[in-house]
């Protein structure tokens, strides 16, 4: 019999792959058929429906969204959303879903089908994220706070983490179980489960230590990830004025700045004049550079001139040049001169 969240993370899977009456069969079949849980199949009011607490996959109302809206529009909804009776107040929780439910309260349908089934807090976690990760295009918020939820839910299934998580990494577990076999730690369980390392999902999480403004720059490819990771380690207020410091200065930091910025905070601390300072200096993507193709100048070298002795040799003939340009310059100035 399988595990609900991995039955669940496979329904998802299919619905979004195909929505087909035949699939909406087999999956009700199939569902009743290999869990024990109590599953329900029904009509429920959209108006009953409440977004997961915490639910960290945003819903664009974007051109996807609009087709999928006429799609429900001619067809209906195909395959039911997985939702839980709500745990806190009336109505239902949904589990995977909400895309479809939006596109639903778009294209004007009031009520759409639902399988509903009885879950705890722990098991519709992880079924909710294992669900949405299967998603093609996730931001890099989306999967911080995806990760940071799963790895608590996991924790509190009994599975054991030993020790914080850094971007540098830690040690991997070596404890043994009662088998004899190592167990893995819950970090290494998640990075084994998503294809991620485990020191990428630590990084992932640091994430969730940005302001929310800087995190909508790291989504929106403003400031990269790794650079992102460094500046999560900034106190809050400290994140607050860097953001406005860039938004004036109309730059972001590189990685080797944010670095500087996060020793700062940790010893000393940081204020905007520091950081003014620091985002002024030149970075070294911003300097001005003129790029020769190699084949277009080889014909002029000895065949066995380095890279660094061609450079070498531009550099001195220019050099001359600019000294023999300079020499002309002064005597045509001199000769002006007397002529006056």
């Amino acid at each position: 019999m399988l595990e609900l969240p991995v039955f669940i993370r496979h329904l998802d899977n299919q619905i979004r792959r195909q929505e087909d009456k035949q699939m909406e069969q087999t999956s009700k079949k199939s569902i009743c058929g290999i869990f024990d849980h109590n599953v329900q199949t029904e009509n429920v009011k959209i108006s009953d429906l409440h977004d997961f607490q915490g639910h960290p996959f945003k819903v664009e109302h974007d051109m996807q969204l609009f087709e999928l809206s006429k799609s429900i529009e001619d067809k209906g909804v195909l395959v039911p959303l997985i939702v839980r009776p709500n745990p806190r107040g009336s109505g239902y929780e949904i589990i995977a879903g909400h895309r479809r439910k939006a596109a639903s309260e778009w294209a004007g349908i009031d009520t759409v089908p639902g399988m509903i089934v009885q879950m705890d807090d722990i098991e519709a976690t992880i079924a909710m994220v294992d669900s949405n990760l299967q998603r093609e295009h996730i931001m890099p918020s989306e999967k911080a706070y995806a990760y940071k939820m799963k790895l608590e839910a996991m924790k509190q299934q009994g599975k054991k983490l030993i020790g914080p998580m850094s971007q540098v990494g830690t040690k991997l577990s070596k404890d043994v179980g009662e088998n004899g076999k190592p167990t893995l730690r819950s970090d290494e369980l998640l990075a084994k489960q998503v294809g991620e390392s485990r020191n990428q999902i630590a990084r992932y999480i640091r994430l969730t230590n940005l302001i929310p403004k800087i995190l909508d720059m790291v989504d929106e490819g403003k400031i990269a990830f790794t650079i992102a990771v460094e500046l999560s380690y900034l106190k809050e207020e400290e994140q607050y004025e860097l953001h406005a410091v860039m938004d004036l200065e109309q730059c972001t930091p590189s990685l080797s700045q944010a670095n500087r910025m996060k020793r700062l905070s940790q010893s000393e601390g940081i204020d905007m004049d520091k950081m003014y300072d620091i985002l002024g200096e030149e970075k070294a993507n911003q300097r001005e550079q003129i790029k020769i193709r190699a084949d277009s100048l080889s014909q002029y070298f000895p065949a066995d001139f380095t890279p660094k002795q061609k450079v070498e040799l531009i550099e001195k003939l220019v050099r001359d040049w600019h000294e023999k340009q300079t020499g002309i310059h002064n005597r045509s100035a001199k000769r002006a001169e007397k002529s006056r």
